[in-house]
């Protein structure tokens, strides 16, 4: 799903994407200067090896996901608390935006439930 920045408004702009078993699902809105707030939530279950035994495992993502996109090259804001994202097209393909938040996600260090409860006696 590409969304065109400059369409997007103080009116919340809703997009909902899937992909296998993840939801993608929040809104865009028009922040200020070059900036568009996403506030989104991901939920679903990913496979993934556990970072102890390698065995394949679903993990449950359960993630609330709130960040900017600057239409073009973002000037630093002290203001600015969350990450930026740039688009330099003046677009934004959400599926994108879910790919980078999964492999963010991906890359911590999860284990299964079997190396959990092992860990933990």
């Amino acid at each position: 799903m590409k969304i065109v920045l400059r369409r997007v408004t103080k009116t919340p702009l809703d997009f909902e994407v899937k992909s296998d078993e993840i939801t993608f699902k929040g809104y865009l809105e028009y922040h200020k200067g070059k900036l568009i707030l996403l506030k989104a939530k991901l939920y679903g279950f990913v496979l993934k090896p556990c970072d102890s035994c390698a065995e394949e495992f679903k993990l449950l993502i359960d993630e609330e996901v709130e960040f900017f996109i600057s239409d073009g090259l973002y000037e630093d804001d002290d203001s600015i608390h969350l990450d930026v994202v740039e688009s330099f097209d003046g677009s934004v393909e959400i599926e994108e935006l879910l790919n980078s938040e999964m492999e963010l996600i991906k890359s911590d260090y999860h284990s299964c439930e079997s190396c959990e409860s092992s860990m933990n006696s």
